[in-house]
């Protein structure tokens, strides 16, 4: 008669894969925030992939604004962190981050969930965050079929912006877009916006042997790493690691302007810092923020009260209009 199957790897209790394959996913998250309400702002859910049934939630200012200012707003696309692994639109932290990037840039925000590791390990969030581009492209030419969506908005003026694991997500829409992102007609690309990507390598930085975040572990990283990447795959694929003696070269692939945003005290600051660094080198546009003191996450879990929360919003401004 053979073993039990037991836990081989355990997300906080949250996530944990057996070891005959089977996944248990607990529904009993108790989130801190409660879902933030805007009056300026309305959504709306959108199925976006049929074969996987991921919807995307749909952002943006009211009618009304969108008139009195007399142009249309940019588009938006924020990817979530979790590690790949956890993570959706509905969550409250997540949807009041999307409400203050709508707010305050006045922009339309594309939230789209994606296939979740270990049950879909990437590439899958990867190709899931194609797909919801993909679908803005087929709003963007039917411009009739949902005219709240697509009136006043500006699929000519795409700014894609990713939180740690989403940040990822963005390196690789970025390579794999190009610049102009033209096979996206009429959705054009202008910009990437990463906040502390969540890359990996088999080297450990300085950051990572650090002190570990209050909601962070470099233990906690390397599970997402396992549960996320290909069974057999290293921290070195290109897919966990951009300059990982595998991954393309970048030097010659074309890229829109990235904006790298990471706190000071993060364990991923320095493969951030390492990132824009290796990318400025190669002479892309590239530009890298550090906000001296915060943690990972420090936007995305507090879009509102807080002074740094408003300075990224504006420091998001101008990266923004300096790229159209």
């Amino acid at each position: 008669m053979g073993s039990l199957p037991h836990v081989v790897e355990d997300c906080m209790g949250f996530l944990q894969l057996y070891s005959d394959g089977s996944i248990f996913r607990s529904n009993g998250i108790e989130f801190k925030v409660s879902p933030i309400q805007d009056n300026s702002i309305t959504y709306k859910d959108y199925l976006f992939d049929k074969r996987f049934n991921l919807s995307l939630r749909f952002y943006k200012p009211q009618q009304q604004h969108i008139a009195l200012s007399n142009k249309k707003v940019p588009i938006v696309i924020f990817l979530h962190g979790g590690g790949f692994c956890f993570g959706s639109r509905t969550w409250p932290h997540i949807h009041n981050c999307c409400m203050r990037l709508a707010s305050g840039l006045q922009a339309a925000v594309v939230s789209p969930d994606y296939r979740l590791a270990p049950e879909h390990r990437l590439p899958a969030a990867v190709d899931d965050a194609v797909e919801a581009v993909r679908w803005l492209q087929r709003q963007g030419l039917s411009l009739r079929e949902d005219a709240w969506l697509s009136g006043g908005v500006d699929f000519d003026r795409v700014f894609v912006v990713g939180d740690s694991s989403g940040g990822n997500i963005a390196h690789h829409l970025a390579v794999r877009l190009g610049s102009g992102s033209r096979e996206m007609d009429p959705v054009r690309v202008r910009g990437y916006v990463l906040f502390a990507p969540f890359f990996g390598g088999e080297v450990r930085t300085k950051s990572e042997e650090g002190p570990p975040e209050h909601m962070l572990s470099l233990e906690l990283l390397d599970r997402f790493w396992r549960l996320s990447m290909p069974v057999g795959k290293s921290r070195d694929h290109p897919l966990a690691n951009p300059f990982g003696p595998g991954s393309p070269n970048l030097e010659q692939e074309k890229l829109d302007p990235i904006l790298v945003i990471v706190g000071g005290n993060e364990l991923l600051k320095d493969r951030a810092k390492n990132y824009a660094t290796r990318l400025k080198e190669l002479d892309k546009d590239i530009k890298y923020v550090e906000f001296e003191g915060c943690e990972h996450g420090f936007f995305t879990h507090d879009s509102f009260s807080s002074e740094v929360a408003e300075e990224v919003i504006q420091i998001l401004k101008r990266f923004m209009l300096a790229n159209f």
